[in-house]
């Protein structure tokens, strides 16, 4: 049991991090404004939960490396690897499902599909590395103390439940969507505005 509020809380983190860093990066340096970054209503990014999870999971294998040095790097390798099958794995399902590409690396040299790319899987490495030496042993050593709690347990299940229902509720309406217009693949930005532009449709009937 602990162990699974361990993870369901690094999920829970990992989604809300990922969704302001997410948020500042396209104010900043994307999209130069303020927007909701995420496909859900909510300001969490599952795609991040998933890699603070995986990085957890890295973080307890034992690769049977005696050399310490060879150690490390074999773990940032795993690391990058771990973080860019992610995403690729993220972008591809809802590419195929639903016809919507949440990031697009086309213009990326070496761009697998437009969802990854060496230089974004390189950026993924980095930060994925620092996380994993520099941050996920104190947060781990934190949500174990804290996970003790019956109440933290309860609490901790209450914003798993609104993700999901957050989840459900978002696809609904981009099934919904498409039932209105046959779209073809659209970017992210496209979809915010077709979706957006569909709600007042559907408002003011």
């Amino acid at each position: 049991m602990k162990y699974l509020v361990i993870i369901a809380t690094l999920f829970v983190i990992g989604s809300l991090f990922g969704w302001v860093l997410e948020l500042f990066y396209r104010r900043f340096v994307s999209q130069k404004k303020w927007m909701n970054p995420g496909f859900l209503m909510g300001p969490y990014l599952p795609i991040y939960g998933f890699g603070v999870v995986v990085l957890y999971g890295v973080s307890n294998i034992n690769l049977g490396i005696t050399n310490q040095i060879v150690d490390i790097i074999v773990r940032i390798l795993i690391v990058g690897l771990g973080m860019t099958l992610i995403e690729f794995i993220g972008g591809l399902i809802f590419i195929k499902g639903l016809k919507i590409k949440l990031w697009d690396y086309s213009n990326c040299k070496g761009n697998i599909m437009g969802i990854i790319c060496p230089l974004y899987s390189f950026m993924w490495l980095l930060v994925g590395s620092l996380y994993y030496f520099l941050i996920n042993p104190f947060l781990v050593m934190g949500i174990s103390w804290i996970s003790e709690n019956l109440i933290y347990t309860f609490f901790i299940g209450i914003v798993i439940g609104m993700i999901i229902v957050d989840f459900a509720y978002s696809v609904h309406l981009a099934t919904k969507l498409k039932e209105f217009k046959e779209l073809q693949e659209l970017r992210f930005e496209e979809f915010k505005s077709e979706f957006h532009k569909k709600i007042k449709e559907i408002r003011n009937r």
